[in-house]
């Protein structure tokens, strides 16, 4: 199967053929859609489509929140982290509203926003260290894998592992001192809360301006796309503005439709929880498995579960714009240290993510689109763990320089 496009001058421009990664990826989508929809309701299907929106966001502008980290602790470049505050101000200002009236579309909203307390500076610190070890955050681990990353399959296997071992301990951690949930447009509204907002974006912006300035003397300009117009969007690389805009949008409809923001890592537990049931182990012994809101999803189909069914989605979109992309093309001759780092990257990740209310999404994107005071402390936390991450890559990775272009 291909596509073609005719240029004005009547020069055909054919995309490359999908190939059968791309052929799954879209029969895939349209058939999960149609039967999500027919046997969980229209919304189930409606959020598969929508999971697959992300996953071709994610890989067509590589946004990745991982690889802007670690540029900006390791050379000073701070223009990924830019947009990713243009990303949370974007968010912000659609999000506040319907929050803070609890309602949108006529529908009940509520947003990610959880206790903040050790529980959260721990699992956050472990899962900033993961995030440069596993090569990946929660939403870089799908789509990357998706995209047809081997490794990151090795991550996102043992990103499994480490949620469920967080389930066994979240009872305890979340037992440690910590503050109330609380969102910034509770005690300042939603027009203060938004202008506070702006005001911590604003800041963390500027400082990145000024650092990169100091070390380089301009700031990094994104390079030019080999592609244009229709194709560009099609077959990718997206700018990294636009992978935010379509982030925010389609997040903003998850909230519409799921009445909550995009979420990943609850999914990854359960998996875990489903797979040692199968082996044998009874993970409802565990507090964590025993409130009402995780029982329900253990003793339902994996298909049941919003989150599950959205990080279905990210992974075939990433395989389809990989295809269109013409770049799947999965390699298995990985370097041992690089499957130990995957292996220590995404236990940690895992881990982190579920003693911390949520992990780069849930936390950190939906989190601080909902005003949670949890979400800016896991970033703080999140961001000191990446320091250290980043000091320890070149052990695992024999790096003498960052990569400039996002991998997770």
């Amino acid at each position: 199967m291909a596509f073609a496009q005719t240029s004005p001058a009547g020069r055909a421009s054919s995309l490359p053929p999908l190939g059968a990664p791309g052929l799954v990826a879209l029969v895939v989508l349209v058939v999960g859609t149609l039967w999500l929809g027919a046997a969980h309701g229209t919304a189930q299907g409606a959020l598969f489509l929508i999971g697959g929106g992300l996953g071709i966001a994610l890989y067509h502008a590589a946004f990745g929140f991982t690889s802007a980290w670690r540029v900006f602790i390791a050379e000073g470049r701070g223009r990924g982290l830019r947009v990713q505050m243009l990303l949370l101000a974007l968010a912000v200002i659609l999000f506040f509203p319907a929050l803070s009236s609890g309602t949108l579309f006529g529908h009940e909203v509520r947003g990610n926003i959880s206790p903040a307390g050790i529980g959260v500076i721990a699992g956050a610190f472990m899962f900033g260290i993961g995030m440069q070890l596993g090569g990946g955050c929660a939403s870089g681990t799908l789509f990357t894998a998706g995209g047809g990353n081997a490794r990151m399959l090795v991550t996102l296997f043992f990103f499994i592992v480490g949620s469920l071992f967080g389930t066994i301990h979240f009872d305890w951690w979340a037992s440690l001192p910590s503050l109330k949930p609380v969102s910034l447009y509770q005690p300042f509204g939603a027009l203060g809360g938004i202008a506070v907002s702006l005001l911590i974006f604003a800041a963390i912006a500027a400082l990145t301006v000024y650092v990169e300035r100091r070390r380089h003397g301009s700031l990094e300009q994104e390079a030019p796309s080999p592609r244009q117009g229709l194709q560009r969007y099609l077959r990718g690389p997206w700018p990294l503005v636009a992978g935010a805009i379509a982030l925010v949008a389609l997040n903003f409809l998850t909230l519409a439709i799921a009445g909550h923001p995009w979420g990943i890592t609850s999914a990854f537990a359960l998996w875990g929880a489903k797979g040692a049931q199968l082996i044998g182990i009874d993970p409802t012994q565990w507090a964590y498995w025993q409130t009402p809101g995780n029982a329900k999803a253990l003793a339902a189909s994996v298909f049941a579960d919003i989150t599950s069914v959205m990080d279905f989605g990210i992974i075939a979109g990433a395989m389809l714009a990989a295809a269109l992309a013409g770049r799947f093309a999965p390699s298995f001759d990985i370097p041992l240290r690089s499957v130990l780092a995957a292996v220590a990257g995404g236990l940690l990740l895992g881990y982190g993510a579920r003693i911390a209310y949520g992990c780069n999404i849930g936390a950190y994107f939906s989190g601080i689109a909902s005003g949670s005071l949890h979400g800016y402390l896991w970033a703080v936390a999140a961001f000191a763990g990446n320091v250290i991450g980043v000091r320890l890559r070149p052990w695992f990775f024999f790096e003498r320089s960052v990569p400039r272009r996002a991998d997770g």
